[in-house]
């Protein structure tokens, strides 16, 4: 439950399940150890641009993780208040 007070946590429609089974593996697995609610559309589209800038795979999923650490960052004061370590 800790992930539904993040922000950027929206009920959307569609069919999230298939959005995300539709996802490439490497991303999935990425997603299920993430510490916020990504949705499928936003992770797809980040995927897409950094596999499309370092044509790597590694490079790309250690971008989603810099897009991750520079999201709590930007957000930590409004999901867990003003007191917590920056």
């Amino acid at each position: 439950m800790r992930n539904l007070t993040s922000p950027r946590a929206r009920w959307r429609s569609g069919n999230a399940m298939a959005a995300h089974d539709g996802l490439p593996a490497p991303v999935r697995a990425w997603a299920a150890q993430a510490a916020l609610p990504w949705s499928a559309t936003s992770l797809r589209r980040l995927w897409t641009r950094a596999l499309r800038e370092s044509g790597c795979p590694q490079a790309a999923l250690a971008r989603l993780a810099a897009a991750e650490r520079a999201t709590l960052r930007r957000e930590a004061a409004q999901i867990w208040g003003s007191d917590y370590p920056q």
